[in-house]
């Protein structure tokens, strides 16, 4: 893993370079096209173009982004590298401009004044968000060389806890508000938990307030108030017709009369298909009007 974190500059252009990477793919370029070119654009005084340049290599040879990552163990954290290999994976849902989404904007967060409670979170939520599985999502979060042995001993106990205690009092347990409660019910301004406290005040109060609520609610709560970075959603699928039913029944009738001047110019108009035919019973009732 990383042993310090990178440049300012370094996260700028990464996010850069994850946001192009997601656009040409949308635009139905391929991924060798796209390292194989978008190295050029990237300032010259960081390492991301060499960075590039050894994940198009691996990506020639083995097919996958994620691989090149996790061998430039030096610059690309865990959590980058667990983020493209689950979108990577043959049978997953998880799509890889989603993916890139995430990516970016970590990068984003990184780039400007980050602390480790708002990085976790954000890349928490994302785990929870996108179903990416906590065993091994935890651990490469524990990598991240933003947090420091005491937060990695918590983040790697959250996966046994998280089926037994609620998310939300978990975070309350490790925030000064918790302790600052205790102080008050104990009368014991001298208190002190035999843990380290990861969480601030501000961090206790929202997550006391969500303790058996969906955590979702939480994080939008901690977004709102402390300006944690949002996460990523897929674009829902749509639900409405394109256009307005009145709209789409002009078209409709402009595509009749197209067809109809096609087929005049064409070999005339056929006007049988427009004939009808009289019911049985309007026959009879006309022949036998003629007969009387």
């Amino acid at each position: 893993m990383p042993t310090s974190l990178l440049d300012r500059e370094e996260y700028i252009e990464q996010a850069y370079f994850f946001r192009i990477y997601r656009e040409r793919i949308e635009d139905n370029l391929s991924s060798q096209e796209v390292l194989a070119n978008v190295g050029e654009e990237i300032l010259a005084t960081t390492k991301l173009p060499m960075a590039i340049d050894f994940l198009r290599a691996e990506m020639l040879q083995n097919g996958r982004v994620s691989t090149g990552m996790r061998r430039l163990s030096h610059y690309f954290t865990s959590f980058q590298a667990f983020v493209m290999s689950r979108a990577e994976e043959d049978e997953s849902r998880f799509d890889a401009r989603i993916a890139f989404q995430v990516l970016e904007q970590e990068a984003e967060y990184q780039s400007g004044e980050p602390t480790p409670q708002g990085l976790f979170m954000y890349q928490f939520e994302c785990l929870s968000r996108n179903r990416l599985g906590y065993d091994q999502g935890l651990k490469a979060i524990a990598e991240d060389p933003m947090f420091n042995e005491d937060w990695r001993t918590w983040i790697l106990r959250l996966n046994g806890l998280l089926g037994t205690q609620d998310f939300a009092e978990l975070l309350y347990r490790r925030s000064q508000h918790h302790v600052a409660e205790v102080r008050r019910r104990t009368q014991n301004p001298d208190y002190e938990p035999g843990y380290p406290m990861l969480f601030d005040v501000q961090e206790g109060r929202i997550a006391k307030a969500n303790i058996g609520k969906d955590p979702l609610y939480m994080f939008a709560a901690l977004q709102r108030q402390l300006g944690y970075p949002k996460v990523p959603r897929p674009v829902p699928p749509r639900t409405k017709p394109l256009f307005d039913p009145a709209v789409d029944m002009r078209f409709q009738q402009i595509e009749s009369r197209v067809q109809l001047l096609e087929a005049e110019q064409k070999d005339g108009i056929d006007l049988t298909k427009f004939y009808k035919e009289p019911a049985d019973n309007q026959v009879n009732d006309e022949i036998q009007a003629d007969l009387q």
